[in-house]
């Protein structure tokens, strides 16, 4: 690394003791200490102290880092945050290792930026780690400055963001880096459900540093430079033969598409931090507060007026659910969350007449909407955190079932389809439900259904509410009239018959509502006004279930 000048040298520097610090800069033994300091000199060796602090690991670092297309841990901070709110604390934290001549080589702040600062108004917690600094590597030190920020965090119930640069922990370290690991993991799962958890991996995340993005509310990662995984490449080939891309095994686009990790994957860093700032405006500062509201720019008594060309004639022909949803929110904003993962099932943040509201809808222009293993997980994952969060849920349902297959019940859908079951008859903030077309059997009763307590459920006429859909049912229920029809070559016009009667008889929403089960069939022009009417009753709700330390999930 090229050597920085040397600072400026006071009067009486010629004088003092000098000694290496931060790889290669020099700075005087405080001249305090030989009681001939004086207060100008004090405020110099502050500042002196700040610039080397913000040097990070000089300007050679810097460089590369901007060369690999990737912002510095401070740029980020300032890109994130609103412009001149940042506070830090820790500044001048160095590392306490001296094995491997490690106490030849400090960095004031040791390789992280933590403090706090503002988004939009509203408190955030922030540590950005700083890749210049050791690859920004996680010594004992680092990770005391992560946990305190952490703890101020909890104790003021402000939410927590993570710039995630690491490659890991510390080897020099040993043991102390894997108990600062450990430390930082204990803390997220005190902070989950109290305060909103969101990880920004920017960099490599590899080994015991990506179990602390694992276990936060929302993880963002960035195409091309962001990368998660437990072990890297050379160790899997070394073990298990494979050879693998480390963009293949954990990029941005693996996590954001296969193992459904990432939440959301921006094309840069800036667009990335810009979609954090977003995200933020949806969620409230910790579990005692409402969610966010807005001053409502969008009528609240405008009619849906497209939910007519967008739902197709036929019962079985796809269509977009969220299209549907943008015409239902304020000004048809809808952030998606966990696009790439899933997409059976559509889960993300919107506003009902400006307040902060979670959507979860099954989308039928994929697998038919059908629910199965990783739209079970998606969609339990969300509910619960909006449940956590005070935020109410909207749920739109089309669903004609859970996926058959014997890959699907080797890969355990019985219990993973239980988790939403469970999210949903766990939630206690207000729910809502419009059936929009179909609702067939279990998945009807999994997907915030009366039954599991929705607070408000209605219906468009087109719904078909049912234990399965026609096809299957006059099978059961019409065996010898097909059977007689297809010894008479009618068979396609006795199916067409039995399914129009099945589907007049059963397959509708009056039978449900006849029952109680839906509060009310809706012309889908009125879906945002009676949502909104709705979410207007519901605002003070209290529920309160049984007394229990906690309940046990399906895992």
């Amino acid at each position: 690394m090229a050597r920085r000048p040397a600072a400026p040298v006071s009067c009486f520097e010629e004088f003092c003791p000098r000694f290496v610090f931060l790889g290669g800069d020099t700075l005087s033994i405080p001249m305090y200490q030989m009681g001939i300091m004086s207060y100008q000199d004090r405020l110099h060796e502050l500042a002196e102290k700040e610039r080397l602090a913000e040097a990070g690991g000089g300007a050679e670092r810097v460089a590369k880092q901007h060369a690999s297309g990737k912002l510095t841990a401070r740029e980020r901070v300032e890109l994130l945050l609103d412009p001149g709110s940042f506070v830090e604390l820790d500044k001048l934290v160095t590392h306490r290792c001296t094995d491997f001549e490690m106490e030849k080589q400090k960095f004031l702040g040791d390789g992280v930026v933590t403090g706090y600062g503002t988004i939009g108004g509203r408190k955030i917690c922030v540590f950005s780690q700083d890749f210049t600094v050791f690859g920004g590597s996680l010594s004992g030190a680092h990770a005391s400055k992560i946990c305190k920020v952490m703890d101020f965090a909890l104790k003021t119930g402000t939410p927590v963001i993570g710039l995630n640069d690491s490659g890991g922990a510390r080897i020099q370290e040993g043991v102390e880096s894997l108990g600062g690991y450990a430390e930082i993991f204990w803390r997220n799962v005190q902070a989950s459900g109290v305060v909103p958890q969101i990880s920004v991996v920017l960099g490599p995340c590899a080994g015991g540093a990506v179990y602390s993005p694992a276990i936060t509310d929302f993880i963002f990662m960035v195409e091309n430079t962001s990368y998660m995984f437990v072990t890297g490449p050379e160790v899997i080939k070394t073990v298990t033969h494979e050879d693998v891309t480390k963009e293949a095994l954990g990029g941005a686009e693996t996590h954001f598409e296969k193992s459904g990790v990432a939440h959301f994957v921006r094309p840069d860093e800036r667009a990335c931090l810009q979609s954090v700032r977003k995200l933020m405006s949806y969620l409230p500062s910790n579990n005692l507060d409402e969610a966010p509201a807005s001053a409502a720019r969008d009528a609240v008594d405008r009619p849906c007026l497209k939910i007519a060309e967008i739902l197709p004639e036929s019962p079985n022909q796809p269509y977009d659910m969220r299209e549907l949803i943008a015409d239902v929110v304020d000004e048809g904003d809808f952030l998606e969350v966990h696009q790439g993962y899933a997409p059976n099932i559509v889960v993300g943040f919107a506003r009902l007449g400006g307040k902060s509201v979670g959507i979860v809808g099954n989308q039928p222009a994929h697998l038919a909407g059908c629910l199965d293993i990783a739209a079970s997980l998606k969609g339990a994952r969300f509910v619960r955190f909006c449940d956590a969060f005070n935020i109410p849920v909207v749920t739109f349902v089309d669903v004609p079932g859970f996926l058959p297959g014997t890959s699907q019940e080797y890969g355990g859908i019985i219990k993973h389809g239980a988790k939403l079951l469970y999210a949903y008859a766990e939630a206690t903030v207000p729910k809502l439900t419009v059936i929009t077309r179909k609702a067939y059997g279990g998945a009807y009763d999994v997907m915030s259904s009366k039954h599991i307590r929705a607070d408000f459920n209605f219906a468009f006429p087109t719904a078909e509410i049912a234990v399965m859909g026609p096809d299957g049912a006059i099978n059961i229920l019409y065996r010898k009239e097909i059977a007689a029809a297809e010894k008479s070559g009618k068979l396609a016009e006795e199916r067409k018959r039995l399914s129009d009667h099945y589907r007049a008889t059963f397959a509708n929403p009056y039978r449900a509502a006849e029952l109680g089960y839906v509060d009310e069939v809706i012309a889908p022009e009125e879906t945002r006004r009676l949502l909104i009417s709705g979410l207007k009753a519901l605002e003070g709700k209290r529920e309160r279930g049984p007394s229990r330390k906690h309940g046990n999930i399906p895992l």
